[in-house]
């Protein structure tokens, strides 16, 4: 028998309707019209028997000219992956033409009379006759997609909940925890089934008070929100921040029937944080303690920077006026980083401002200073310091220093004119440490001394290379000619330059004083000593 035109009613091939009684023959038409589900109905030849009105509105086609080889591309017949078309004798209708039983199949319907894909659930059955040869195939289907799609965002909210790193907890109206994911036990260290018929007082810290938890319940009986940082206990004892956000969930009837918990452990990011603000705090410490500008009377071309690393050091710099008019240069370097080393840098200003005041030889202002520091710093605690005094009377330049690096002087053609090494031990460590002063020589016009911390020979490049200090000296004498506060900005960017991309460890600091034709030692130079200029 030829199939029907598009759309037409199909004809009705007698072996299936002949399994059929007189009375079941009339009604089944109608029967089948007025259901919800899809029904199609096809005899063994596969030409198509019946095909409802809700099969039509479910697949967006009617019974088609097709043979059966053709259904599964016409009807956009995919698994339920969406993607592979279904094989002609993996259709339903065809494998029940062959005598199979499907129950609950599901398959997404694809074509150009769907606006997106629908997945129906297929039941499918052969039909026999009175002899029970199989004379055809029957299936019935059902649009499946809403069901589907809720069933999706069900999956994808539970595979969020599963695998967000944020502690996911919900408990009963009581309390009682009914469910935990594998963030929550990760976090707190106990084991799904360690929490869960349990209530989360197995958390608490001890930090907060009955009163803390009290106004936390007051606030979610009210059926509001909770919002706030809670610090809880692991198993093993530790501690941990964690950011809650806590929501009654209502029923239908709109009586809270349970809680769930969001929490985020924000412990490194508050520790974090606090070490930022330490941070910054030190930064400040450190910049207000360093002079922003030399003294206006000292007669000389001098300059200063302590450039900083992220995590701030105890780098410092000073220009003091001393007794007998001397100018002192001062650097030094405490041990460590940050707030710590601030505090011990400002205590260690504080002392030799002070003691500055009463001498002006470097040495005893060094053992003077280095007294009162050991029995403030801690064991694993010091500071090297250079002190330089620049004596405009006598034109000579002597200076102390605590363990620091290796300062220079430079004549005016840039040759190294005196190396100004350490003449004891750091301070803070020895209480009866003494410091010798020693004196370098006449300072003439074009002589320039530059004092370092270890932040500019010690900086690494990328290979683990040192800058050094032959390298600190090089820059120094290719730029001697300079200005005091060019040549602080030139060696800084040399160290930065040489170092390509490797982040600063330590902090840089760099003091240069130069004794230019500009200056009063110029004028004093014609003078005798004791004698004015």
């Amino acid at each position: 028998m030829p199939a029907p035109p598009d759309g037409a009613a199909p004809a009705r091939p007698q072996p299936v309707y002949d399994a059929l009684d007189t009375a079941s023959r009339g009604l089944l038409p109608d029967i089948l019209d007025n259901l919800a589900d899809g029904v199609v109905v096809a005899d063994a030849q596969g030409r198509f028997v019946h095909f409802n009105p809700a099969a039509v509105r479910i697949l967006g086609v009617g019974p088609l000219t097709v043979t059966e080889s053709d259904w599964s591309a016409s009807y956009g017949c995919f698994c339920e992956d969406g993607v592979t078309p279904v094989p002609m004798l993996e259709l339903p209708l065809s494998m029940a033409i062959r005598g199979q039983t499907i129950y609950d199949r599901v398959l997404c319907i694809r074509n150009t009379n769907t606006s997106r894909n629908a997945w129906i659930s297929v039941n499918a059955s052969p039909l026999k006759d009175g002899d029970g040869t199989v004379c055809g195939g029957i299936i019935v289907f059902r649009d499946v997609t809403a069901q589907r799609e809720e069933l999706d965002h069900i999956r994808m909210l539970s595979a969020v909940v599963e695998q967000t790193a944020d502690s996911v907890m919900v408990t009963d109206r009581d309390g009682l925890i009914e469910y935990v994911n594998p963030a929550a036990a990760r976090i707190s260290g106990f084991l799904e089934q360690e929490l869960v018929g349990r209530t989360p007082r197995i958390l608490r810290s001890g930090v907060h008070g009955d009163d803390f938890y009290q106004q936390l319940w007051a606030t979610l009986d009210k059926g509001e929100v909770y919002r706030g940082t809670i610090v809880n206990r692991k198993k093993n004892g530790d501690l941990y921040h964690s950011e809650q956000t806590i929501t009654p969930i209502r029923d239908a009837s709109h009586t809270i029937r349970r809680f769930v918990s969001v929490g985020k452990d924000v412990t490194e990011l508050r520790k974090a944080a606090e070490q930022e603000t330490r941070l910054q705090l030190a930064r400040s410490v450190q910049q207000r303690l360093c002079p922003s500008s030399p003294p206006r009377t000292c007669g000389l071309d001098l300059a200063g920077a302590a450039f900083m690393t992220n995590e701030t050091g105890g780098d410092y710099f000073d220009f003091i006026t001393l007794r007998d008019g001397c100018t002192g240069l001062v650097v030094g370097d405490v041990s460590g980083h940050g707030f710590d080393a601030a505090l011990v840098m400002a205590e260690t200003r504080a002392y030799l401002r002070s003691m500055a005041q009463t001498s002006s030889d470097p040495g005893e202002i060094l053992t003077l200073v280095n007294r009162v520091l050991v029995s403030d710093l801690e064991g694993n605690q010091f500071v090297t310091m250079v002190v330089a005094c620049l004596d405009r009377r006598t034109r000579t330049l002597h200076w102390a220093s605590a363990g620091h690096i290796t300062g220079y002087v430079l004549d005016v053609s840039g040759s190294v004119k005196a190396e100004l090494m350490a003449t004891g031990v750091p301070l803070g460590i020895f209480s009866d440490a003494t410091f010798a002063t020693a004196t370098a020589m006449d300072v003439r016009v074009g002589d320039m001394v530059a004092l370092v911390t270890d932040g500019v020979t010690e900086a690494e490049n990328a290979a683990g290379g040192s800058f050094g200090s032959d390298r600190a000296v090089a820059v120094l004498q290719s730029h001697q000619q300079e200005r005091a506060a060019k040549i602080v900005q030139r060696l800084y960017r040399a160290v930065r330059h040489f170092s390509d991309g490797v982040p600063q460890a330590d902090d840089i600091t760099v003091v240069v004083c130069k004794v230019d034709g500009h200056s009063s030692w110029r004028r004093e130079a014609h003078s005798r000593p004791g004698e004015s200029a």
